[in-house]
């Protein structure tokens, strides 16, 4: 970084953890004003019988300590058990027109709404409701549809199973399978990529394989921000001697090096445990030319020790038996010229062949990955390449090895697991026929790029999101704001105000839900509901706190409400669903018996693993054999203008998703401010520019094919140790240089990790607040 004084930019040498992390957890619960209430939350935190994180998916531990929380869950816990409150008032007072002026970390930051809310156009204000007239209005809007098919029903991952389930119920009966889901911006990659290769769409390791794994394969996530707690997972392997191979465009804190504030002894002084043993940056977008010079550096090692008469580096005998494609994938990468790897990836033969040697000599390996990988218009053959990597040496399907996607949001899998799919397969149909004596929809439904699209051209006239930002969390920002606000009815249930419920419908509706912290009571007593972690672990979780109003209702009494007021005829006992969730349970082992026995094994302390068929080398696809699958050349995203700069979007370490916590981002040297722009000095240099400029960024190649231009103008450079042709900005703010159009064929999933741009000195006058919050303030 150079030695210019930017305001709000100073480099940070700590490690990651520490007494960083401790202080930032007191800052977050004294920002809430609620210090008794976040403490006595913290402790239930992770724990057998309180509740699961709302943060992200990362397993828990089989034994768990006094607490097993890191700094970004406190962050999710106090920012949803704040004091703060939204009341009615609050909204008569501030019109719609002036609450779009704050931030989205203002917004956020106003604290839990109180009270059911409806749109009053005379007024430009939202006005409390009564549950019954707010379920009224939103049925009638939804049956004056001329089609089930023009209505979106939106899912985060935040939402339970049993939220979820009922979901997908209604919604089904209702008629449609348009379910846009948070998955479809993150791991839909991996949920279709890998069924192909594997026969399994998820992850096939367990939190335990990480104590007989002999090396880790890191590529495209930053644990330190994203799921801390992976952190503690990693360090337990770095001190046993475990290499660690981080494949990345930055560096990451969190990736380097870490003290753990569980362990005394470090904190007491200040010893940090090195977690990369060897870290090469990659330039964003060449992943699928690394794997490919790993995978051709290892047949080639294979070749030469079969010539000479010894041990073979890949495993025969596993690729005869369980796999097809080998011939196909081993000229493939015959053929790929090292010149063109090294192009593609920015990394050197020497490097690639030196992290192919380590995983040649380890036995078992665990590869894990986050998105970096699947945000590319090839995301889904980049997964499929990690699986290749895999399979080349025997690593699935065997303890210590496997395959390790890093999912976000805490329920994100579960939800795709219970029915939130607009793909849904004959299983699923057939047990909802069976179950409920409705015939469900079978056409293919929208996923969340299809969604917006769909509303953009008149052919969806509705949202119903349950959780979540979708509108500012999507791509083509001002394209996006602009469909949404032509909506006939927008419904949101959540806990907290964001920018998506200011995109007026006609009617708007803003319905205030229980958080993961509080206590659920329904007809049959307290109720807990359960989750599915990025390993496939199911458990319970049961929120304890006082509600924040007593206008509050849980997630599945405000879809069942829904429901009743929309399907008169409805087959389903929606009422007794919602009064006891152990029949909600009952019931999604019956339409997936893949749950079997579920109340019995949720109540077991840690809940228990669902059954992923490629853990046990059981190849659930048609040939019954894991697949070599090819990716066309060395490009993750087609169309990149050669040696022009391509920019990946990052979260910030006060973020989770589209929720803002605070304006720093520690690990980053960042203070105060989001208006940065991350490049490599000889690339400022190569434009006439240096640290501390005002820059303005274009979008060019594919995300302007439209003739429309896309940029975020006004932003600071900031000299960075970032691959060289490689630029980073925070999301959200980088959606707006992101065409709708732009996206991932197979999955769906946009283009947020690789974005062709063009860097400019702004023509904007300079901003002294050097407070740009986010792209929307």
């Amino acid at each position: 970084m150079s030695d210019t004084k930017v305001p709000g930019i100073e480099p940070y040498d700590s490690p990651a953890g520490g007494w960083g992390a401790l202080g930032a957890v007191a800052r977050a619960l004294s920002g809430q004003m609620a210090i008794a209430r976040e403490s006595m939350a913290l402790h239930k935190v992770n724990q057998p019988t309180g509740f699961d994180c709302p943060g992200c998916a990362w397993p828990d531990p089989k034994e768990t300590s006094s607490f097993e929380f890191c700094e970004n869950g406190a962050k999710a816990v106090s920012w949803e058990a704040t004091a703060k409150r939204v009341r009615p008032e609050f909204f008569a007072s501030n019109p719609v027109s002036e609450l779009w002026k704050l931030s989205d970390y203002a917004l956020e930051g106003l604290g839990r709404i109180t009270h059911p809310m409806a749109y009053d156009a005379a007024t430009d204000t939202f006005k409390p409701v009564e549950w019954d007239e707010a379920f009224r209005r939103i049925g009638a809007a939804l049956r004056a549809l001329p089609d089930p098919n023009m209505a979106e029903f939106y899912t985060s991952g935040r939402a339970s199973n049993e939220a979820a389930f009922l979901y997908q119920l209604f919604v089904r009966e209702y008629g449609t399978n348009n379910f846009p889901d948070c998955s479809n911006m993150c791991h839909e990659a991996t949920s279709v990529g890998l069924p192909r290769s594997v026969g399994s769409g998820k992850g096939t390791v367990t939190l335990e394989d990480f104590d007989h794994c002999d090396a880790i394969f890191s590529f495209g996530h930053n644990p330190g921000t994203n799921h801390p707690r992976m952190l503690t997972t990693l360090r337990a392997a770095s001190l046993r001697g475990v290499p660690i191979v981080v494949i990345n465009p930055l560096p990451e804190r969190g990736l380097e090096r870490f003290t753990s504030p569980q362990h005394p002894a470090e904190m007491l002084t200040g010893k940090s445990t090195r977690i990369a043993s060897t870290y090469y940056k990659v330039k964003v977008g060449g992943d699928i030319a690394t794997l490919k010079g790993m995978m051709k550096s290892l047949i080639a090692a294979d070749e030469r020790a079969r010539d000479a008469g010894e041990e073979p580096v890949l495993d025969h005998e596993f690729i005869r038996d369980n796999t097809l494609g080998f011939d196909a994938l081993a000229d493939d990468v015959r053929r790929t010229e090292w010149a063109d790897i090294e192009r593609a990836s920015g990394l050197t033969r020497a490097e690639i062949e030196h992290a192919a040697d380590i995983y040649a000599h380890a036995k078992n390996v665990i590869v894990c990955y986050g998105m970096g990988i699947t945000q590319h218009k090839h995301g889904t053959e980049n997964v499929q390449q990690i699986a290749n990597l895999l399979l080349l040496r025997g690593n699935m399907g065997r303890q210590g090895a496997g395959i390790c996607p890093v999912r976000g949001h805490s329920n994100v899998q579960g939800d795709r697991t219970v029915g939130i799919t607009e793909k849904p397969n004959a299983e699923l149909n057939d047990g909802i026929r069976k179950t409920y004596g409705f015939e469900p929809p079978t056409a293919h439904g929208h996923d969340a790029v299809a969604s917006i699209l769909a509303i953009r051209e008149g052919r969806s006239k509705a949202m119903v999101a349950l959780g979540g930002n979708l509108a500012v969390a999507m791509p083509d920002t001002e394209e996006t704001f602009e469909a949404m606000r032509t909506l006939d009815l927008a419904v949101h249930i959540t806990t907290k105000l964001n920018r998506s419920h200011l995109l007026l419908a006609k009617e708007s509706f803003i319905l205030p839900c229980l958080g993961r912290t509080e206590l659920d009571e329904q007809a049959g007593g307290p109720q807990s509901v359960t989750v599915e972690d990025s390993m496939s672990m199911v458990h319970a979780s049961a929120g304890s706190l006082t509600p924040a109003s007593e206008h509050l209702r849980s997630e599945p009494w405000i879809v069942a409400g829904i429901a009743k007021a929309t399907l008169p005829a409805t087959k389903v006992d929606w009422d007794r669903l919602v009064g006891n969730y152990d029949f909600i349970r009952d019931d999604i082992e019956k339409v997936f018996p893949i749950f079997f026995d579920f109340n019995e094994r949720v109540r077991v302390p840690g809940g228990f693993r669902l059954r992923v068929a490629a853990s046990e080398r059981d190849w659930a696809t048609p040939e019954k054999r894991a697949h070599f699958l090819l990716a066309p050349g060395l490009d993750e995203d087609p169309g990149t203008p050669k040696n022009g700069l391509v920019l990946t979007t990052i979260r910030s370490h006060d973020q989770y998703n589209t929720t803002i916590y605070g304006l720093n981002d520690r690990y980053r040297g960042v203070s105060g401010r989001r208006d940065v722009v991350f490049m490599h000095e000889k690339d400022l240099a190569a434009r006439g520019l240096k640290h501390g400029d005002r820059i303005d960024i274009f979008a060019t190649g594919a995300n302007v094919a439209d003739g429309r231009q896309r940029a975020v103008r006004g932003y600071t450079a900031v000299a960075y140790d970032i691959a060289e042709g490689s630029v980073a900005m925070y999301f959200p703010e980088g959606n707006a240089l992101i065409s709708l159009e732009n996206h991932d064929s197979h999955s769906g999933t946009p283009t947020y990790k690789s974005v062709p741009v063009r860097i400019e000195a702004s023509t904007l006058p300079p901003d002294p607040s050097h407070r740009r919050k986010t792209a929307h303030a």
